[in-house]
C-alpha cells in the first residue's frame, strides 16, 4: 500500500494529476482487499476506514485539479462516509459543490461545521472548523442569493417564547418590503437559522427565516415540504398517490428542480432541524426516488451517496435520542440497499405510509 501512495504523492507534486489519481485508485483497491494495516487481525474497522478516507481525499484533490468536480464530489462523499468526524472532509465536499455551482448545498455543509464536535487539528496551528466554515459559508450564501431570482428571504431575530407572533409579524414585514415576491409567503417553523452577514457578532442569536416567491406553485410546494413533521415527496398531492412517468418528468423540469434548490438554501443557514436529525436525509430519499422513476440511475446513485454521507455525519452535529439512533441505522441500511440495487420495503416509505 505504501508504494502506490508514495508514487501518487510524487506524481501530484509533479502536477501529473491523472497519473496521481491512477496511483491513488490502486492504493484504494489494495485497501479494500485488506492491505490497509500491517496486521489486519489486530486492526479495528475505524483504522481501516480512516486509511480509506485519507486515500479518497487525495482522489478529491486530483479530480478537482483535473477539472472534474463531479467525480471529485463522489470521492469527497465517500471520504465522509469513512471518516465523518474529520472536518476537512466536509470542506472538500463544499469545494466540490462550489465548483459545480451548487452554492446553497456547499454553504449548508460549512454551516454544519459551526458548533459541531468535529475533530480539528488546531493544536498544530491549523484553523478550526468554525473559522474556516464561517468564512466560506457567508461567501457561498451570498453567491446562492446572487444567482437566484425566483425568491427572496428575510431573517427576523426572535426568542423561543414568541415564535408564532414573530412569524406573523415577519410575513407582514416581508410583504411590505418586497411587493414583487408576494405570490406566496411563509416562515420556516422548524429549525434554528443563522444570519449570514453577522453571525459572528451575535453567536447566540436565533433567527426566523421568511421566504417570498414570484411563483405561487413553487412557494406552496416548498412550504408543503418544509412545514410537515417529516418530508414527503413534493410531486405527490397526497402520500403515495400514483405518479406517471411523464407527469413526473414535467413536474421535475418545471417545479421539482426549483423546489430542491430552495430546500437546499433553507438548509444552508440551519444548524439543527427540529423535525428530526434525519429529516434532510429523508428529503434526499424522496429526491432519489423521483430520479429513479425518471430512469436517471447515475443521478440517483449520486444522491444516495450524498444521503450516506449525511447520515454518517448526523451524530457529530447534534445529540441523537435512542429513537432517532434507531431511525438513523435503519435509514443507513435503506441507503445501502438502494445503492446495491436490492429491492424490498424501505423504512422511510413505511414512515410515509403511517
Amino acid at each position: 500500500l505504501q508504494l502506490p501512495l508514495r508514487e501518487g504523492r510524487a506524481r501530484y507534486r509533479q502536477e501529473k494529476f491523472a497519473a496521481a489519481a491512477a496511483k491513488f485508485s490502486t492504493a484504494l483497491e489494495l485497501c479494500s482487499k485488506g492491505f490497509a494495516i500491517e496486521d489486519p487481525l489486530k486492526s479495528s474497522p475505524d483504522d481501516i476506514s480512516r486509511v480509506a478516507s485519507f486515500i479518497e481525499s487525495k482522489l478529491v484533490l486530483c479530480y478537482l485539479k483535473l477539472g472534474q468536480p463531479g467525480i471529485a464530489l463522489t470521492h469527497a462523499q465517500r471520504s465522509i462516509i469513512q471518516h465523518p468526524s474529520y472536518f476537512r472532509n466536509h470542506l472538500r465536499q463544499a469545494a466540490c459543490l462550489r465548483r459545480l455551482q451548487r452554492y446553497s448545498e456547499a454553504a449548508r455543509y460549512c454551516t454544519a461545521l459551526q458548533g459541531s464536535s468535529f475533530h480539528s487539528p488546531t493544536a498544530q496551528g491549523t484553523s478550526g472548523p468554525t473559522s474556516e466554515g464561517l468564512i466560506q459559508r457567508r461567501a457561498l450564501i451570498q453567491e446562492a442569493l446572487n444567482g437566484e431570482a425566483s425568491f427572496l428571504v428575510l431573517y427576523t431575530p426572535f426568542e423561543k417564547e414568541d415564535r408564532a407572533d414573530k412569524a406573523k409579524e415577519a410575513n407582514k414585514t416581508f410583504a411590505e418590503m418586497h411587493p414583487d415576491y408576494m405570490q406566496h409567503i411563509f416562515t420556516d417553523p422548524h429549525g434554528i437559522h443563522l444570519l449570514p452577514e453577522s453571525a459572528e457578532s451575535l453567536p447566540d442569536q436565533q433567527y426566523l427565516l421568511t421566504l417570498g416567491f414570484r411563483n405561487k406553485e413553487i412557494g406552496k410546494a416548498v412550504e408543503k415540504c418544509v412545514t410537515r413533521k417529516l418530508p414527503i415527496c413534493p410531486d405527490q398531492k397526497t402520500p403515495f398517490s400514483p405518479s406517471k412517468e411523464k407527469e413526473a418528468e414535467t413536474f421535475w423540469e418545471n417545479i421539482g428542480k426549483k423546489v430542491m434548490a430552495v430546500m437546499d438554501f433553507i438548509g444552508s443557514t440551519k444548524i439543527k432541524d427540529e423535525r428530526s436529525p434525519c429529516a434532510r436525509a429523508m428529503e434526499q430519499f424522496h429526491h432519489a426516488s423521483l430520479l429513479g422513476r425518471l430512469h436517471r440511475g447515475q443521478e440517483e446513485a449520486q444522491v444516495m451517496t450524498q444521503v450516506m454521507a449525511e447520515l454518517a455525519t448526523v451524530p457529530y452535529l447534534q445529540r441523537v435520542s435512542q429513537e432517532d439512533d434507531k431511525l438513523l441505522q435503519s435509514l443507513t441500511a435503506d441507503a445501502m440497499d438502494i445503492l446495491a440495487g436490492r429491492t424490498g420495503d424501505r423504512v422511510w416509505t413505511k414512515i410515509q405510509k403511517v
